[in-house]
């Protein structure tokens, strides 16, 4: 994008840890910036990011509301870093705000955003999607900084229409100083085996043998006590889901890349020993609760309720749509609706998907 920085209004909806990386990083390369978030009161209109190296980023905000209308009124970029379950939320709220060729970007644009910002689209906005985060990210004081380790390499977007994709490279490009790619379509955003298939595998193996009255005496890391019991079925999962992408041989699905590729391991051991060195997030607990009696799985936690119901969950719905069995797939979502209760997801057929040409017509 060639337009003048200080002319293009950037809203980021969400004060977390992606909405406040983002919101710094606009800040700092000199856009001008409005944050959208429930505790307005509480965000400080200078924020700081502060990487692996100590180095520290500074961002001025214009304006930190939480009335969604004075947030976006007038902006030509929307950066929504919402967890995937309060997309359709988002999206309806503004809708009535949408002006013809605004911007939405999802962050990360995994969990049914094409679906949910259906509207939006339709009545002028693109929607883009960024494939993975750029790192991560961990708020250290709640509107005032963030700590950001393991910045990527190179980042990928999609969009829909997915001609527009390539304008916004640049974007993101000078944004976080390193290339940024534009995806054939969105699908390659949706079917990414990233949370919905890393998070989901490793909640099904910790907690596999869970029921009510069942308490744990610690809680392990998630990604530093990964064990090859995880990745075995982290493995399997992805296998399935490349088999989806090869049924699917009408569209370019290149970069839904195997986990064995992005992570450089072939065989569980190997899995096992990249993911559990992985320094950026050796040291994140799991998603449980402390009791009296011991710990408890926590299915509050976006882990469970974000990539299951809205990750996992639509990739199956694509296996049944284009007639592929996927068992490990299926057995972990089965598992995570018996131990939490929750069975509402996101169903492609509430949207028109229901064959193989009904896919290929909404991603061309």
């Amino acid at each position: 994008m060639s337009i003048e920085k200080k002319a293009i209004k950037i809203t980021v909806i969400g004060g977390g840890n992606i909405g406040t990386q983002f919101a710094c990083m606009c800040a700092a390369k000199g856009y001008n910036v409005n944050v959208f978030c429930s505790k307005a009161k509480q965000f400080s209109d200078e924020i700081e990011i502060v990487n692996e190296f100590e180095e520290i980023t500074c961002g001025k905000i214009s304006l930190v509301t939480s009335n969604l209308k004075e947030a976006i009124n007038g902006c030509q970029i929307v950066l929504v870093t919402y967890p995937a379950f309060k997309l359709a939320e988002i999206a309806d709220k503004m809708f009535p705000f949408i002006e013809n060729g605004m911007c939405i970007c999802v962050i990360p644009g995994t969990g049914g955003a094409e679906f949910t910002f259906r509207k939006c689209i339709q009545a002028g906005a693109t929607l883009l999607g960024l494939q993975r985060v750029p790192s991560v990210a961990r708020l250290e004081q709640y509107g005032k900084r963030v700590r950001c380790e393991g910045l990527r390499k190179e980042l990928f977007i999609a969009s829909v229409p997915s001609v527009n994709a390539e304008q916004y490279c640049s974007f993101f490009e000078s944004l976080w100083d390193i290339p940024c790619k534009p995806l054939p379509n969105y699908l390659n955003v949706t079917l990414t085996p990233s949370n919905p298939i890393l998070h989901t595998t490793r909640l099904k193996t910790l907690f596999e043998d869970y029921k009510t009255g069942v308490f744990y005496e610690n809680n392990p890391l998630f990604y530093g006590d990964w064990s090859d019991k995880s990745s075995e079925l982290l493995l399997t999962c992805d296998d399935e889901l490349q088999k989806i992408c090869h049924k699917l041989d009408k569209m370019d699905l290149t970069y839904v890349r195997s986990l064995k590729i992005h992570y450089e391991s072939e065989t569980v051991q190997a899995m096992t020993q990249k993911i559990s060195t992985i320094k950026s997030l050796h040291d994140l607990c799991s998603p449980m609760i402390k009791t009296d009696k011991g710990w408890l799985p926590d299915f509050s936690s976006r882990y469970f309720t974000a990539d299951f119901p809205f990750g996992l969950a639509i990739i199956e719905e694509f296996a049944n749509i284009v007639g592929i069995d996927v068992p490990n797939i299926h057995e972990t979502f089965e598992w995570y609706k018996r131990v939490s209760g929750d069975y509402h997801y996101l169903k492609l057929s509430e949207f028109g998907l229901n064959t193989l040409d009904d896919i290929y017509t909404l991603y061309s």
